[in-house]
């Protein structure tokens, strides 16, 4: 398969947010923010045209109460008809297919793992130093002394702090790579380096990459 056929994976938060925006939101946009870029555009349209059924419906009867109010017309207003019901059955039917894929996308980020990690299952050889100089050059705030590398993180309150640290602790699981960790009310400090290959490897690189992208979700 072709890379710009192939679907990009999804974490669990992406998943779980997408599915969040799919079922309280409006039904389609969780899946797009999925990459579920079919499905979500058409859940998109038939909801849409739903809810202008529903509108057109409640501004018609908005006109007849209007016309009892200054004209004077016997008219009564128009009940509960069939476009009344009709937009809302299609916003029904597109909420439930937003709910199906809303279940594919959690499923498939539970069962894969994050793209950033894939690196982890290379053999577990030291880089040298030019790879090192040049992998510690892409990340921001990171140092390195000798066969570690660390950096400190600093959230506005403890509870913040934690929800990172609990972030990290699922990453580690996942990719059985455990980083040392400090805590100091708001500050952690993470440090990283693969003992079984006596040095720095790619995956203390791509974990240090994930664990920025985790500490910028923490609110």
């Amino acid at each position: 398969m072709k890379k710009s056929s192939a679907r990009k994976k999804i974490s669990r938060s992406q998943a779980r947010n997408a599915t969040l925006l799919n079922q309280l939101g409006t039904p389609g946009l969780g899946s797009l923010m999925g990459g579920r870029m079919l499905a979500g555009t058409l859940q998109l349209l038939v909801f849409l045209a739903g809810f202008v059924l529903f509108c057109a419906w409640a501004f018609r009867n908005l006109l007849q109460y209007y016309r009892l109010m200054f004209h004077n017309t016997p008219d009564e207003p128009t009940g509960v008809g069939w476009m009344a019901w009709t937009g809302v059955g299609i916003c029904v039917l597109a909420w439930c297919w937003a709910l199906v894929t809303s279940f594919s996308l959690l499923r498939e980020s539970s069962r894969v793992s994050l793209e950033s990690l894939e690196s982890f299952a290379a053999s577990l050889i030291p880089l040298d130093e030019a790879r090192i100089t040049l992998a510690l050059g892409t990340l921001s705030g990171w140092q390195r002394n000798g066969p570690v590398i660390s950096r400190r993180y600093e959230f506005k309150d403890f509870p913040a702090a934690m929800k990172f640290v609990n972030a990290v602790a699922e990453l580690a699981e996942q990719t059985q790579h455990h980083p040392d960790v400090d805590i100091r009310w708001n500050k952690v400090t993470l440090a990283l380096t693969t003992h079984d290959a006596g040095g720095l490897t790619e995956k203390d690189f791509a974990l240090a990459r994930e664990c920025d992208a985790q500490a910028k979700r923490v609110v």
